[in-house]
């Protein structure tokens, strides 16, 4: 999935300032190449800011379909506790990279536009739509681990307590 955004951003790249197609609309301009750093700078911040989302996405995930054993009301619950989070931090960084791309230096526009363009592209559709819906499809399988792989801890970051596990509160007394 990292893939699908870093692929699109590199596109898009293309598309703007090597072809010319919406540069004078977005006010940047047209270059015969992309700088050689910037497909190799956009993958890492890129990959590390996607994953920093897929964690957050995941884990809440994770956590609902451990306490549940269901799929489809884990992913559901996954992407409504962590959609303003997700989108909030990716549109602070999208306006700040925005800020790199309306400068005069060619480089920092294409960087500018690359990862502002990708992180909309990460947090709106494949973040929102295709993770969810790909989790949604694979249902039970998107929790398979290989018998080979069965010596590796389970490790739980935010384990609730099992309802079984809670300690009953006595009647007539306060909840606090």
């Amino acid at each position: 999935m990292n893939l699908l955004s870093v692929g699109a951003a590199y596109g898009l790249l293309v598309l703007v300032f090597q072809q010319g197609i919406g540069n004078e609309l977005l006010g940047l301009r047209q270059a015969e190449t992309i700088d050689a750093w910037v497909p190799l700078f956009l993958f890492a911040v890129l990959f590390g800011l996607s994953m920093d989302y897929q964690v957050f996405l995941l884990s809440r995930i994770r956590e609902r379909y451990t306490q549940t054993g269901n799929t489809t009301a884990a992913v559901s619950f996954g992407i409504g506790s962590t959609a303003r989070l997700i989108t909030g931090a990716a549109l602070i960084i999208i306006a700040v990279f925005w800020g790199f791309a309306m400068g005069d230096t060619i480089a920092f526009q294409q960087m500018g536009f690359g990862i502002a363009v990708a992180l909309l592209i990460d947090a709106t559709i494949v973040r929102s739509i295709l993770v969810p819906a790909t989790m949604t499809l694979l249902g039970h399988h998107n929790w398979y681990l290989p018998t080979w792989l069965h010596w590796l801890p389970d490790i739980h970051v935010e384990a609730a307590r099992p309802a079984s596990t809670a300690t009953p509160q006595p009647t007539g007394s306060p909840t606090w």
